[in-house]
């Protein structure tokens, strides 16, 4: 049997679909796990694979999508084994040539600073995982239905290190195209594709029809196979069962529609069945088949943001990087991350696009260092990062953690370089910059400077870096030591950019060292350079004079339509102004307090709540600054302009903040707007969901009896009627729980009808949540909050 990587991307093949709906009709019960019925229940789970191979199916799971340490602490390798030997078994009875996949679900829990779990935790938990498939004899690894892009890296990072079998890695989207904690199509693709997987993809959440655009979001952008395997539809329920409507005749025709737009490997998630495969294969494999089309785009991404280069120069930001910064270096030595992420901060606010992170310093742990700033500035911005640091360490640990494809800063022309940092950038993935300088130091001349680049770009494909993921920075030196200095680097970005084919970057404000008006200097020298072809412009975005010029340049250069952004830059000038001017009562400390919570700025959020207490009432303080700035990181939530780690690192801040009010608060003063439970139902060992709507309910004033996880429908019923609650949230995150939630429901509308249920969970939609007597759907936690307030508020 051929390879599956010599297959992928030059011809048709085909997934198995759904298992969960499938092993229902077998007897599954509500709530008992799956990857059991691989010891208990082997003819059934033959006779499951046995259906999809016989349906044409060229790749197909074995039951271990939920197996890992965390659910089978003491028979995991017992329980992978198993599902992959039946598998085996059913292969060879079936006569049909088919990749077994060792299939890895989430773990069910959140990674931090959301969550409790670290990221090398994750990794461990996933290793085990592999290691055990590996042994059972698994021909591929599939790590899909997954909603997180830090938890994907770990699953990707613990396949990659513990195997060397095909990676396929398919992640779930919800209408808008985003993943739950934020990431679109271009931020997922440009970090799987770093990280080198063999395919990507979509699955579960939707159906067909309302997959379609993020389809044609992974066409526009993947320059790998392609993977699309949605639900037979939006779930519902009939005569307590839940079922998807879409049946095999019209799955197959959009499956059709969807393969014919470049899509290289079809199948199904839940509600699916051998029906649906078997269709679907008879009418694909009629098509032409599209091999995967090369993408050039140059993108650096975050957990939730993209840069794209090429569209318009990039601005980096300076500030964090300790060169000629006492205050800057005097925060590194005494560990003040406080001032650290607000310089971050105030660049994001002023227009950057990446930000510059550098804390080398000499007396500091740098490795240590560097990954502790770009957890913390992760946690509280969006923002793409550039890892720059002469440390191969650092920025391996750093490149590790990053939640996203960084820029590394850098290499040079110098083989030692380049040997100690290209491996680094194929294994982690990111945006490398490529300094034009080597043994003999600067080149005078910008073609010895192109030479260099091409050095770099030549050594960078010898280690499987393709040139779309290098930048080049020409070298921008002072024009006091050499007047000509400013022009050699103007004409080096220019050949690279036009005659090379690749981006390029300097560092702007080097070229004003020794001068008077550095500003107007750097501004100009801007703007020339950005008529040469520049990319990126690492600058001080805090400089009215460069940034103004940077504007002026892109409306020169028809990069901002209708001179919108020039307008709004200048316009805000203007309102600063007028804000500066204002009295200093209008412009009070308690302000700053809500836009740290606004930020997830925890211990400034208790500094600043601590200051105003002093001249505020606790009460005045909560309604005035708290709860408003909560409720404007709501709405952005709700929104779709912030994403779940900046509503919970807000929520955070609030607690934070919370916490330091009480301790002045008179103990009658202390209001709780109710008290409401919350569980994830029997059968259901994930949480994710629980514990954000928690931490969120919590902060607008709810007292939360949280039941935890795999709760009977009788312990939920017990605690509502002891408690006298007037609200109850369920979730479920599986299709195999979903009845439990039901049978919950329904014991509660008969043991305590006054009482309210909301249920939420990535298998529900509005309309199921009707069809099993549901009062609401939360479709997200601040949904929840809202509801909650028209209960206990109306």
């Amino acid at each position: 049997m051929k390879s599956i990587r010599e297959r992928l991307g030059r011809e048709w093949l085909f997934c198995d679909g759904g298992s969960g709906t499938i092993l229902q009709k077998k007897g599954l019960k509500g709530g008992e796990l799956p990857e059991l019925w691989n010891l208990t229940h082997p003819e059934e789970i033959k006779d499951l694979y046995k259906g999809y191979l016989n349906a044409g199916a060229d790749i197909f799971n074995a039951n271990t999508f939920g197996a890992n340490i965390l659910h089978y602490p003491e028979n995991l390798e017992e329980v992978i084994t198993a599902a992959i030997t039946l598998a085996k078994e059913a292969r060879e009875e079936s006569g049909r040539e088919a990749y077994i996949t060792l299939d890895m679900g989430p773990t069910g829990r959140l990674l931090k600073p959301m969550g409790d779990l670290d990221f090398e935790e994750a990794v461990s938990i996933y290793k085990k995982t592999v290691e055990y498939g590996v042994k059972a004899g698994a021909d591929v690894i599939l790590i899909e239905t997954m909603s997180d892009s830090y938890e994907t890296k770990a699953a990707v990072l613990a396949a990659k290190e513990n195997s060397d079998l095909p990676v396929l890695v398919t992640c779930t989207f919800d209408a808008r195209g985003k993943m739950l904690t934020g990431a679109d199509v271009p931020a997922i693709v440009a970090m799987l594709e770093g990280l080198g997987v063999d395919a990507v993809g979509v699955n579960c959440s939707l159906g067909p029809k309302e997959m379609m655009p993020i389809v044609d979001s992974f066409v526009r952008y993947a320059s790998l196979p392609i993977i699309v395997n949605p639900n037979a539809g939006l779930p519902v329920t009939r005569h307590g069962m839940t079922f998807y409507p879409v049946e095999a005749e019209e799955f197959s025709d959009i499956m059709t529609e969807i393969a014919a737009k470049g899509v290289h490997v079809i199948g199904g998630c839940c509600g699916t069945t051998p029906r649906h495969i078997a269709m679907t294969k008879e009418k694909v494999t009629k098509l032409p088949f599209q091999k995967p089309v090369y993408k050039e785009d140059t993108i650096i991404s975050s957990y939730s943001s993209t840069v794209i280069l090429g569209e318009k120069t990039a601005v980096i930001g300076e500030r964090i990087n300790p060169t000629g910064k006492k205050i800057f270096q005097q925060a590194l030595r005494d560990n003040n991350m406080d001032y650290i992420l607000t310089t971050g901060l105030k660049q994001e606010d002023a227009g950057a696009a990446i930000l510059d992170v550098n804390v080398g310093l000499p007396g500091i742990d740098e490795p240590a260092m560097m990954v502790s700033v770009v957890q913390n500035l992760q946690a509280v911005t969006a923002l793409p990062l550039q890892l720059d640091s002469s440390s191969p360490i650092a920025l391996e640990k750093a490149m590790r953690i990053y939640n996203g494809k960084p820029m590394i800063n850098s290499v040079n022309g110098k083989m030692e370089t380049m040997e100690q940092i290209m491996p680094l950038v194929k294994k982690y993935g990111g945006v490398l910059v490529g300094l034009c300088l080597d043994e003999s130091g600067i080149p005078d001349t910008a073609k010895e400077r192109v030479a260099i680049a091409e050095k770099i770009i030549q050594t960078a494909a010898s280690y499987g870096i393709e040139k779309k993921n290098l930048v080049i920075d020409g070298l921008t030196m002072t024009i006091s030591h050499n007047t000509a200095s400013g022009l050699t680097a103007l004409d080096t970005i220019a050949s690279c950019r036009y005659d090379l084919g690749v981006h390029t970057i300097l560092g702007v404000s080097n070229v004003s060292f020794g001068l008077p008006q550095r500003p107007t200097v750097n501004a100009g020298f801007l703007i020339m350079a950005m008529t040469k072809g520049l990319s990126c412009a690492i600058i001080n975005p805090n400089d009215t004079e460069i940034m103004s010029a940077y504007h002026t340049a892109n409306a020169l250069l028809d990069r901002d339509p209708q001179c919108m952004k020039y307008i709004e830059t200048h316009n805000f000038k203007k309102q600063a102004v007028a804000t500066e001017n204002k009295p200093k009562e209008e412009t009070k400390q308690a302000d700053t307090l809500s836009a740290c919570i606004e930020r997830g700025l925890i211990s400034q959020s208790v500094v600043m709540t601590k200051e105003a207490l002093k001249t505020m009432d606790p009460l005045q303080l909560i309604n005035e600054q708290l709860i408003p700035a909560l409720d404007k990181v709501g709405k952005g939530f709700e929104a779709g302009t912030l994403y779940l780690p900046q509503l919970l690192m807000s929520a955070d801040a609030a607690k934070a903040a919370f916490a330091a009010i009480r301790e002045v608060m008179p103990a009658n003063d202390r209001d709780v707007k109710g008290t409401m439970i919350l569980a994830t139902v029997k059968g259901d060992i994930h949480d994710i969901g629980k514990n954000i709507v928690k931490v969120m309910l919590e902060n607008y004033g709810y007292q939360v009896l949280d039941l935890g996880k795999d709760v009977p429908p009788e312990v939920i019923v017990e605690e509502a009627i002891r408690n006298n609650i007037k609200l109850v949230g369920l979730s479920a995150l599986m299709t195999t729980t979903v009845v439990s939630m039901e049978e919950t429901i329904r014991l509660l509308h008969e043991k305590k009808p006054d009482t309210k249920i909301i249920v939420g969970g990535a298998v529900l939609t509005e309309e199921y949540a009707r069809q099993i007597g549901a009062d609401a759907y939360g479709k997200d936690a601040m949904a929840t909050v809202r509801y909650a307030d028209s209960i206990f508020l109306s």
